[in-house]
């Protein structure tokens, strides 16, 4: 794909929704972390029915390691991997109150010390939480890319490199989102919705799929 039409892809994107933001909930750089820690394999929608009723109780490190890792499961037992991230949680909010006072810090190396906290994880906070260029590939990104022919690459790694080489810079902020919002609603993984899509001229895609 060339510059342009990826250039194109983006504006469309942009026009179509200016400020495009996680549809997780959140109120605190905290809430942010642990909302995306549990978003791993699992729905947003999931993970906003958990956090309603779990931020209540427990929205800080110490208020969060108060009600434990029983705790924590009692109110994540729908979300996948909830043993794993109830303990990594706890672990997690242990540190932060150990190494940085508490705060979520704006560093990719120490978020990614964290347990549970990979590369998409970190991209994730440090763009919403801080606003940092960053773009986390997550499974809509990567397909999203790859199909289009944006950005193709065989891994997240590869993907993300590729569209921090390709996304101009005023861009970059919100690709991350601009493309999930696109994954999730149109360009879904099994029969895209190319009869409604907004970039489906500029997209090449062999195999698209018009409603009849």
């Amino acid at each position: 794909m060339n510059k342009i039409k990826r250039y194109n892809i983006l504006c469309r994107l942009r026009d179509n929704n200016a400020h495009p933001t996680t549809e997780l909930v959140y109120y605190s750089h905290f809430e942010l972390l642990i909302a995306v820690l549990l978003s791993a394999q699992a729905t947003d929608v999931s993970v906003n029915k958990a956090t309603s009723q779990l931020f209540p109780i427990a929205n800080t490190p110490q208020t969060m390691i108060a009600l434990g890792v029983e705790g924590v499961k009692s109110y994540i037992k729908a979300i996948g991997l909830f043993n794993r991230k109830a303990e990594n949680i706890i672990k997690t909010c242990q540190l932060l109150l150990e190494r940085y006072q508490g705060e979520v810090p704006e560093d990719r190396a120490a978020l990614e010390s964290l347990p549970g906290v990979g590369r998409k994880t970190s991209n994730v906070v440090l763009n919403i939480a801080f606003g940092w260029p960053t773009i986390a590939v997550d499974t809509h990104v990567f397909r999203v890319a790859n199909r289009t022919r944006f950005a193709v690459g065989k891994d997240a790694k590869a993907i993300e490199q590729k569209l921090l080489a390709n996304v101009p810079k005023s861009f970059q902020i919100d690709c991350h989102n601009l493309f999930i919002l696109h994954g999730r609603y149109t360009c879904i993984a099994h029969k895209p919705r190319c009869s409604y899509c907004l970039i489906e001229d500029l997209c090449e895609y062999n195999q698209k799929y018009y409603l009849k």
